[in-house]
């Protein structure tokens, strides 16, 4: 859902501004869009790293079948801090950026662009914290949304594996269980491959700017902000599809709300069926955060008369 507001409102702006060289919302823009971009990485940093942990904890539980089913509630709430935390660490993007104004000298045309300037109004002891986030915000990028992530969930894999590997199988694992657990591991790693091979540019940018920027020009600059809002429109893309791709459960969910949404949800027998159908296959498959417990089959009833 993240993802798509970052496409649905940052998207246009940068397209916008890049055909007119006008700024769309002004200076409200240039607050808005690095907040939703950098708050787009606190979230998925956080999720890749929650998606970690259950792994880990699906991995060292003693029997998967025993293992309880967490509440909707508890997910909602793990959710919002995760929202919540990430938003909250963006909140000095907001008071980092201005906009600026500049006259071409060939064409005499005046283009609006987003500078990295703290706000000169702010008290005393917020303006020194914007100020030194500023100062440090090319190593916290590099640290918090791009080595944590990654490290997370490469730490999780080896001690997953170091863990599957010298237990015993039992029976409560089988063979169907284990391929299951391997699929949900593999789209982990996938998305983490995809948010690090879109972050990298980014953090390579913020390292050669920071130490390369008086020898460069404004136009240079420019060009590198944009390739890398462009990774990052690229991330936010590709993200959704592989995540409904790969988690069966989930895309064939997103597939059945869709056709009920086409369809107006009438009360048909035959859309019963398939809901039916597709109940049964979503409650026997694993969900992309819990591994549900297979169910005990009902008892067969005795057939024939009383007598």
């Amino acid at each position: 859902f993240w993802d798509f507001l970052i496409l649905f409102f940052c998207l246009p702006v940068v397209i916008f501004n890049e055909i007119t060289k006008k700024r769309l919302l002004g200076d409200l823009s240039c607050r808005i869009v690095p907040f939703m971009e950098v708050s787009s990485l606190g979230v998925t940093t956080f999720s890749l790293c929650a998606l970690g942990i259950d792994r880990f904890h699906a991995a060292t539980s003693p029997q998967a079948s025993t293992r309880p089913i967490e509440q909707c509630q508890s997910i909602i709430a793990k959710l919002a801090v995760i929202w919540v935390g990430s938003m909250t660490l963006s909140v000095p993007e907001i008071l980092l950026w201005q906009l600026a104004q500049d006259t071409s000298p060939v064409s005499g045309v005046v283009t609006e662009y987003c500078t990295m300037k703290p706000w000169s109004n702010l008290p005393e002891s917020i303006y020194s914290l914007v100020l030194t986030y500023q100062n440090a915000r090319m190593w916290w990028y590099f640290g918090c949304y791009f080595c944590l992530p990654i490290l997370f969930t490469v730490s999780c894999q080896l001690v997953t594996r170091r863990i599957r590997g010298t237990e015993k199988k039992s029976e409560c694992r089988g063979a169907k269980h284990g391929q299951c657990e391997g699929h949900l591991n593999c789209t982990i790693i996938a998305l983490t491959i995809i948010y690090g091979l879109c972050t990298t540019p980014e953090n390579v940018c913020n390292i050669v700017v920071a130490y390369m920027s008086p020898d460069m020009s404004k136009q240079t600059l420019d060009l590198l902000n944009l390739i890398n809002q462009f990774f990052l429109f690229f991330k936010c893309s590709v993200t959704p599809v592989l995540l409904l791709c790969l988690c069966r459960p989930l895309g064939q969910a997103f597939m059945d709300c869709c056709c009920c949404c086409c369809e107006g949800c009438g009360p048909d027998t035959t859309s019963s069926e398939s809901s039916a159908d597709s109940k049964l296959k979503t409650e026997m498959s694993s969900s992309i955060f819990f591994d549900k417990p297979r169910e005990t089959p009902p008892p067969l009833l005795a057939l024939g008369t009383p007598c």
